[in-house]
């Protein structure tokens, strides 16, 4: 199970320049959520080339043609050295609706139709693709970027066997571990030709007061808990919110938590640290020791 960082909107973050050189910085995969604010495929690109992966988790793709999305993504691997890893996922209904007046009805059709035309145009294929949510002609060609992996934000079964059908494997967030083992992973994998890449999201505190980390938590992310996508997948986890997902203690609390998150069958792990400045250093220094490392079998015992 690999294990790499989140920075961005999900943590509240806003200056480019920071955020690219703490990407810069990342061994593993630096991961960035495409929010409202800084725009995630060019902060990638800013970022530049380095060591690890670079991921999108995600880009909401209703608001962006594929036409589109294909040049932006091809930029970013011609800019990089070909790091990207392009996750995608349909937007939380609510704010393609209401903040861009866009459909959101059929999610699993519309997911199905626009990777139907963005694998090809990935590959600098030409597409002529009519279809039922979606018209696209024409090609992209970036020289020197090869078509990037491609993942999909799905929780629910019918997106699942999309994801596994059509993409390279999933990304979730805040999606806990029972979700995980019994829906999740046994879903996409059932729908997918090859082992898919599963990625599970966690905003993550390595801290000594594990109560007011967790109040803090559950306020600012308590909207979250109302959304329809996420509130399915906190009923299947059987919690209250989000608070009661979220990896929050000391350092051996947390090691048992990865422990446990490793036996679900993910293969990744993107993890957002929050809390005080103090506490995401203190967080952010942990999780440096924890690649590959499986405490009850060592190094070798790693999945």
């Amino acid at each position: 199970m690999q294990i790499g960082l989140a920075y961005g909107d999900v943590r509240g973050q806003r200056d480019l320049g920071v955020i690219a050189e703490q990407v810069r910085a990342t061994s593993g995969t630096a991961w960035i959520s495409q929010g409202p604010n800084l725009d995630a495929l060019t902060t990638l690109a800013l970022a530049g080339r380095g060591a690890g992966e670079l991921g999108t988790a995600v880009v909401p793709f209703p608001q962006r043609h594929p036409l589109v999305l294909a040049s932006h993504a091809l930029t970013v691997q011609a800019a990089t050295g070909n790091r990207l890893i392009l996750g995608i996922g349909a937007g939380i209904s609510r704010m393609v609706g209401g903040m861009y007046g866009l459909p959101t009805d059929r999610p699993a059709r519309r997911l199905r139709e626009y990777l139907e035309v963005l694998r090809p145009l990935l590959r600098g294929e030409s597409v002529n693709h009519h279809g039922d949510t979606l018209t696209a002609v024409g090609s992209v060609a970036v020289e020197g970027a090869a078509a990037p992996p491609v993942l999909v934000a799905a929780l629910g079964p019918a997106m699942l066997r999309v994801a596994g059908e059509l993409a390279d494997g999933t990304i979730t967030w805040m999606t806990g571990p029972r979700t995980l083992t019994n829906h999740v992973v046994p879903s996409i994998t059932k729908a997918a030709d090859t082992p898919p890449r599963i990625v599970a999201g966690f905003a993550v505190c390595v801290t000594a007061d594990e109560g007011a980390v967790r109040a803090r938590f559950a306020k600012d992310f308590a909207l979250a808990g109302q959304v329809p996508e996420y509130r399915a997948m906190l009923d299947r986890e059987g919690v209250d919110g989000p608070a009661d997902v979220l990896l929050v203690g000391d350092e051996d609390t947390i090691a048992k938590r990865l422990d446990q998150l490793r036996d679900t069958g993910i293969t990744d792990l993107m993890l957002a640290p929050i809390g005080t400045a103090a506490e995401q250093a203190r967080t952010t220094e942990f999780l440096a020791t924890q690649h590959g490392h499986d405490r009850r079998a060592g190094p070798a015992g790693a999945r």
